[in-house]
């Protein structure tokens, strides 16, 4: 295990659940019940006509507990596993825990005209001033997979220009290297993982054509045959980018990881099947002291499956919430 800036324990796979891809198989098919108390549902408008859905729980002392707002990951919602397992173990330790359902996610196609994509970091933001004009005294962001690179494009876009109230940023297993992450969905031995992308892709892209019709065209799912392809002929497309390449370039946190300037967690696993750091984006993470690294060699996609002693073994979730205690 790679530790930079951290004491942290190391990471020790469940017996049975070694291997990046079985860890991250097993994170998917191993179903979490809920637990949670019914949230509070807000739906904020983070541009123009456009709202998403939000989870909220929260404390008895609201103002008083930090408040902790979580991003999922591509075709994730606020349902998905990780989504509820953070929460609980936020609320058990005395904070607030707002689950984002990202633009059209968690049934919320016909509340947006638009698609999602890597890049909104502002609506991450959006959210965040919401909650801080509500009275939110602070505040945390954890993102999973896409949601990671959304929190940390956030984090180093504001800079030291940031909310007073913003202390901490936790990302684990974040796509901030886009293209690469997507051309290694790509290979012979994960087209099992893009072809669940590319299948849910696709049925969002048509039910929003219904939705919105005259304003998306279907036909133009014709032949794409990988997420690269999506993103360029679709994304990219309606989302202002001049293609995929224009797309990964802008969108990617590793731009601005460098400008972070509050502490910060990365977790990442040696072993992760699809998403990839570029030896550049290392270099800028270990050059930034305010950013913890740990890369574990084993635990897969936003899995982390360890032995269940004293919790539930979500390795990865009980880390970030250990991180954000001391906020």
């Amino acid at each position: 295990m790679t530790q930079t800036g951290s004491d942290r324990p190391a990471f020790k796979p469940r017996k049975f659940f070694r291997g990046g891809h079985l860890q991250t198989l097993a994170a998917f098919f191993l179903i979490r019940k809920s637990g949670l108390p019914k949230p509070e549902e807000r739906l904020i408008e983070v541009a123009p006509g456009v709202k998403v859905l939000c989870h909220c729980h929260w404390q008895q002392d609201r103002s008083g507990a930090l408040t902790v707002v979580v991003l999922h990951g591509l075709e994730g919602s606020s349902e998905s596993g990780y989504m509820i397992g953070i929460s609980q173990k936020g609320l058990a330790a005395g904070m607030n825990v707002i689950r984002v359902n990202q633009r059209n996610c968690g049934g919320t196609d016909h509340l947006a005209p638009t698609l999602y994509n890597s890049g909104l970091s502002t609506d991450v933001a959006a959210v965040s001033r919401h909650l801080v004009d509500d009275g939110v005294s602070r505040f945390a962001l954890v993102g999973f997979s896409m949601g990671g690179n959304l929190v940390l494009k956030t984090a180093g876009e504001w800079g030291k220009q940031g909310p007073e109230e913003f202390r901490a940023v936790a990302a684990v297993c974040p796509a901030m290297d886009l293209a690469a992450s997507a051309d290694a969905l790509h290979l012979p031995g994960n087209r099992i993982y893009e072809a669940y992308f590319m299948r849910k892709l696709r049925q969002r892209f048509r039910n929003k054509a219904k939705l919105f019709p005259g304003q998306f065209d279907a036909t133009r799912l014709r032949g794409l045959r990988s997420l690269r392809d999506f993103d360029d002929k679709i994304t990219a497309y309606y989302c202002g980018f001049e293609g995929a390449v224009d797309y990964y370039a802008r969108a990617a946190a590793s731009n601005v990881v460098d400008r972070i300037v509050v502490p910060g967690l990365i977790l990442h696993a040696a072993n992760d099947p699809f998403v990839r750091l570029t030896p550049g984006t290392r270099q800028k993470i270990a050059a930034n002291c305010n950013l913890t690294f740990v890369e574990a060699d084993d635990g897969g996609h936003c899995s982390f499956i360890a032995d269940a002693n004293g919790y539930d073994g979500r390795w990865a979730e009980q880390q970030v919430i250990e991180f954000l205690r001391q906020f």
